[in-house]
């Protein structure tokens, strides 16, 4: 099989290109090609030579994949899915708002966190996804030209296939690649503590921390990771931090009726998050029959809503967007790999 030439930086590109003989400035054309003009094949990149194209046809491929399926909401969210593998589905999410438009893209086929309320999880791990995989959810992308904000918060923990995750980034946010700003880009983590400390001090992007529930015996119900790394030490971490400015960090809460939708939520919530400039993003749980967990009604999030800001917490309520389409992540490729067996 040939090698892909998405997902490569440009030094790797610069050493491909000295190794077959090819000057080292073709690497800046290369990328340009790949990243900015989106060409599915090599000859299409017209400013090298025809030898310079033979040359690198003959050991790589630019390796753009196309999705397999897409299913469109009322709403005007999409989905998208591929398949990288015979067995393995990923996803990703197009989530338009008035000016923005936000691609939501998976890290892992699968997951090793196991949360409970989580159908990525209930798939187990099959394998991370490489860099090039990961920046082929934006490259494919038929919005690619309205995209302005991406947040890996599909399949899989961000933290747990790192190396790949800030190649990517790496990738997205460079001159020579798609020059994004990095404020424009959101990475989700469950909190994994010595990975989280890594990607405060590497990269300039915004934060976001799936809490879920304040109280350490309840979340670890929900969430086997609260047992190596507590929510209250994540928190203790960010709080050595300086968030003020345009970097963000959030913390991502889904309300379940009657689980962690009480005063004394809210409470221990606003006592974890005290000296941290932060937000807290309350997120409507998209109900499916694999789980018996019941998402809290309207006026529970409003309540819930109130009691966090009185506590001086910038709160929001995320708009519920999809759910006719299966937009929760994980969804989609179990459903798939179900149809398949």
């Amino acid at each position: 099989m040939k090698e892909s030439l998405l997902g490569k930086t440009l030094e790797e590109l610069q050493d491909l290109c000295l190794k077959i003989g090819l000057p080292k400035f073709t690497a800046k054309q290369i990328a340009d090609w790949i990243y900015l003009k989106g060409v599915a094949d090599i000859n299409s990149m017209t400013n090298l030579s025809l030898k310079a194209r033979e040359l690198l046809s003959e050991k790589y491929e630019v390796g753009l994949i196309s999705p397999i399926e897409e299913t469109s909401s009322d709403d005007g969210t999409s989905k998208y899915l591929y398949k990288y593998d015979e067995d393995v589905f990923v996803e990703t999410v197009m989530i338009p708002d008035k000016s923005r438009v936000t691609l939501c893209v998976s890290t892992q086929a699968g997951c090793k966190m196991n949360c409970k309320f989580c159908a990525t999880g209930k798939q187990g791990f099959k394998r991370n996804l490489s860099a090039g995989e990961i920046i082929n959810f934006v490259r494919s992308l038929p919005e690619f030209d309205e995209l302005s904000n991406i947040v890996y918060m599909g399949m899989g923990e961000p933290f747990d296939n790192y190396n790949e995750v800030i190649k990517s980034i790496n990738i997205l946010t460079s001159d020579w690649g798609f020059a994004m700003s990095p404020r424009r880009i959101t990475v989700s983590s469950s909190g994994i503590i010595p990975k989280m400390i890594d990607f405060i001090y590497e990269t300039q992007c915004n934060l976001a921390i799936s809490m879920h529930n304040p109280f350490h015996e309840e979340r670890m119900e929900i969430m086997p990771i609260e047992k190596k790394y507590p929510i209250e030490e994540v928190c203790d971490e960010i709080r050595k931090h300086n968030w003020y400015g345009q970097r963000r960090v959030t913390f991502e809460y889904i309300v379940w009726k009657g689980i962690n939708d009480t005063y004394s939520h809210a409470k221990e919530i606003s006592y974890l998050l005290r000296g941290i400039e932060c937000r807290v993003n309350l997120i409507r749980y998209h109900q499916t029959p694999e789980f018996d967990m019941e998402g809290a009604d309207e006026e529970t999030m409003q309540r819930f809503q109130e009691e966090l800001e009185n506590f001086h917490l910038p709160t929001t309520i995320r708009a519920s967007r999809g759910e006719d389409i299966l937009a929760a992540c994980g969804l989609l490729s179990t459903k798939k790999l179900s149809e398949d067996k």
